[in-house]
């Protein structure tokens, strides 16, 4: 049961995460569909794991996984490092205030 519990909040997240992206995305002209932002959601969050693995958890593991997935957002959107850059502080951005309004939703439990 801890199994698909675990599977389904990871579900969520990459869904939710993929919206944020498509959004942040559009609002920079960008017009690759919602499967590429799904992709780059998939992307982020393998890179961080990946690098939270290696280096630990700490600034250093964000900020080589950051780098890391700005080159894969890139790549991805087949657009430069600095378009990356404001894209993904607008993923932040929003990401921040899902996090701040999503749990509220529900009400307590």
């Amino acid at each position: 049961m801890e199994s698909l519990t675990l599977i389904f909040g990871f579900l969520i997240s990459l869904i939710v995460s993929a919206i944020i992206i498509y959004l942040a995305t559009r609002l920079f002209g960008e017009t690759e569909g919602f499967g590429t932002a799904i992709m780059a959601a998939l992307a982020g969050a393998l890179i961080f794991s990946i690098a939270s693995y290696f280096i630990a958890t700490g600034w250093i593991a964000a900020l080589i996984g950051g780098i890391a997935w700005l080159i894969a957002l890139g790549n991805l959107y087949n657009m430069g490092m600095l378009k990356s850059m404001f894209i993904a502080i607008m993923v932040w951005a929003f990401a921040t205030l899902v996090n701040l309004v999503l749990p509220t939703i529900v009400g307590p439990l």
